[in-house]
């Protein structure tokens, strides 16, 4: 019944509500009920991100049909990237049927945007698996279509300022290397440090590697004008 009055929710109705299930299953959840031969949403998560990823570039190149392939890149990227997922699943109210281990729900894992966006990316494969690729797309489109018509111009995100930044100056393309990884396999916190010459490079973390760039890019570009060669480097910490 509860898998019924979510599917409502979807705008789908499952003739197999055991994928359903298991797009809900995150992995700490599943560990616990192995013997019960329960799976996390991992591989379907897998396969969702190719079916929203083809569903989204379709969209765009007939709505954008005189942008070259840079532009739409950068559509795409901002459509499909952990923060569009995990705000539509919030619309969705998926936090409020995920399978998650305690420890994970003691911590916030409901309303964890990694573990959102997975989801999201779990339940469009479910959709597909289980109706095929019509019904998943129209839920892409329907979820996805408000968030392109609103893109007037190709969004510039931080790695993409910076880099025209110091190409503008001839200097060096950014370097970014990874300094270190934290916390449980589930639930990683990357940090990221970002140099240009002549500037002092600055770390910052994320959920993801390229949270973790964005960041470190977001907070170089805010302080390479002011900031002379050899001051202290900053940090910033940003969740994806």
């Amino acid at each position: 019944m509860a898998l019924e009055r979510l599917s409502a929710c979807v705008g789908y109705r499952f003739r197999d509500p055991g994928l359903l299930s298991e797009a809900l299953t995150h992995a700490s959840a599943a560990r616990r009920a192995t013997a019960a031969g329960k799976r996390s949403n991992e591989r379907l998560e897998f396969l969702g991100d190719r079916v929203l990823g083809l569903v989204v570039a379709d969209m765009l190149i007939h709505r954008f049909a005189e942008e070259p392939e840079g532009s739409l890149s950068r559509r795409h990227t901002a459509l499909v990237r952990r923060e569009t997922l995990a705000e539509i699943a919030g619309e969705l109210g998926l936090g409020d049927w995920l399978s998650v281990a305690r420890s994970e729900e003691d911590t916030g894992g409901r309303s964890n945007p990694a573990i959102l966006a997975d989801a999201c990316e779990a339940l469009i494969a479910a959709i597909y698996l289980d109706g095929g690729m019509e019904p998943a797309d129209r839920f892409i489109r329907r979820l996805w279509q408000p968030r392109l018509t609103l893109m007037i111009d190709p969004p510039r995100d931080p790695k993409t300022a910076l880099q025209e930044w110091a190409q503008g100056r001839g200097l060096e393309l950014p370097a970014y290397t990874v300094r270190g990884v934290t916390g449980p396999p589930h639930a990683p916190t990357f940090e990221v440090e970002v140099g240009l010459p002549g500037y002092v490079a600055v770390t910052a973390s994320g959920s993801s590697k390229r949270a973790a760039e964005q960041a470190a890019a977001e907070t170089l570009l805010a302080t390479v004008s002011v900031r002379a060669p050899g001051r202290r480097s900053r940090s910033r910490s940003q969740r994806p």
